[in-house]
């Protein structure tokens, strides 16, 4: 009997100094995106009042598909993987769509800090948190729906879908953008005008983390996006050898280290939840500075 050894290379050849630091980067980030949106999870789950919270259950959508997006690193940033129309050694594109579901939960999470601000009676009318769980459940459903239909069929197919994903992704960075910049207007004068309580510091915060979480997501993903688009209309734009090398689905990935560091500094009763579920565990005298900081 003939046994094949189907064997992957590295991500890098180590014949020059900074392709040392390439596969450092990438063990580093994996594991500090890992721990830090995974301490995001655990602290919004073990916390009784964070989970009551609509906007942190969208916290725990993102952190769940940025805790598995740095579990991905591991291979997509060490090994030499290629997703595309062919791939090399690619995974049909199910772990770089953990961004995917990203984009949809925080075009969801944006509309949610609207109702919320805006249209208060409505939202705790028609907005239950069963409500919330089904948005970030479809968030999950669609993305991966997609993603199957277009690994079922043929690649000219594929690669249409493909397209029409990107088309669709157009109009949601579209939407996002908007909606940016209103929940930036609301929070610095619809907000303002309102006299100090516990309600309008709450909203403020939440409106403030969405706002530079959208800001921080798009300023690192529209340079893979907008690569995408050139590839596709004019065959040209910039191609990597794989994808440990691409610049720029390096610094999409990257998102999956800024957002739940942004959901620890914007928000004090998280960074409290986080420091005593883990980081007190892990380093008491940390978990314990952290804590008396909050």
């Amino acid at each position: 009997m003939h046994i094949q050894n189907y064997t992957i290379n590295l991500s890098v050849h180590f014949d020059r100094v900074e392709d040392y630091f390439i596969f450092l980067f990438h063990i580093l980030f994996a594991t500090s995106s890992v721990l830090l949106a995974g301490s995001v999870v655990i602290g919004i789950l073990g916390t009784p009042s964070l989970r009551r919270q609509n906007r942190c259950i969208f916290m725990l959508n993102t952190s769940i598909s940025d805790t598995l997006t740095g579990f991905s690193v591991y291979y997509l940033g060490l090994f030499d993987v290629q997703e595309g129309y062919p791939s090399r050694n690619g995974t049909f594109y199910i772990l770089p769509s953990f961004l995917g579901v990203n984009v949809l939960t925080f075009l969801f999470a944006q509309f949610d800090r609207y109702l919320a601000v805006c249209h208060p009676f409505f939202y705790n009318r028609f907005i239950s948190r069963a409500c919330v769980i089904g948005m970030c459940a479809f968030c999950w459903i669609y993305t991966y729906f997609i993603l199957t239909v277009q690994n079922m069929v043929p690649i000219s197919k594929a690669a249409q879908i493909n397209a029409f994903g990107v088309m669709t992704l157009q109009l949601i960075v579209l939407t996002k953008v908007i909606m940016t910049i209103k929940l930036y207007v609301i929070a610095r004068h619809q907000l303002g005008r309102q006299l100090p309580t516990t309600e309008r510091e709450t909203k403020k915060e939440s409106l403030r983390i969405i706002v530079l979480v959208v800001i921080c997501f798009l300023i690192l993903w529209c340079p893979s996006f907008v690569n995408i688009i050139v590839r596709q209309l004019t065959g040209k734009g910039l191609r990597f050898r794989n994808e440990a090398t691409n610049l720029f689905s390096t610094m999409s990935r990257c998102n999956a280290l800024s957002t739940p560091a942004l959901y620890i500094w914007g928000s004090p009763s998280l960074r409290h939840a986080v420091g005593k579920m883990v980081w007190y565990r892990l380093c008491p005298k940390l978990g314990e500075r952290q804590i008396n900081c909050v």
